[in-house]
């Protein structure tokens, strides 16, 4: 029996809208996932340590800020910096279509904009590896 998958569910920066970050860290326990949840206005740093000490096979960021390019960006800088860019990111929220290529270019490996179904999210985190 392979090892539940482990999942970081993540809030960057100052946004205080949770809601959706809840549900889906819900959803994921629910299919029998481990799920970390890292609460509201994090940093980058903070974001990625976790991901370090959790030893976790995905990191899930929710954005609803608009300062998704920013925050992503500094995410993968922090990932630089710690030598660990093998983690997979996936970035769900308010996110303009305009921005997936730069998000993607970033190291993204996948984007739930809003309207994303449960099913959906649940389907892409159970392929991976």
């Amino acid at each position: 029996m392979s090892a539940k998958k482990r999942v970081l569910i993540a809030k960057l920066g100052l946004d205080g809208h949770d809601r959706g970050a809840k549900i889906v860290a819900r959803a994921l326990k629910e299919a029998g996932m481990e799920v970390i949840y890292t609460g509201l206005r994090n940093t980058a740093e903070e974001v990625v340590r976790t991901a370090v000490q959790e030893d976790v096979d995905l990191i899930g960021v929710s954005i609803l800020s608009g300062a998704h390019k920013t925050l992503v960006k500094k995410l993968f800088e922090n990932m630089e910096a710690e030598n660990n860019r093998t983690i997979p990111v996936v970035v769900g929220g308010i996110i303009p279509k305009d921005d997936y290529n730069y998000l993607k270019k970033l190291g993204v490996t996948k984007i739930f904009g809003s309207g994303s179904s449960i099913k959906e999210i649940l389907n892409y985190v159970e392929e991976l590896r």
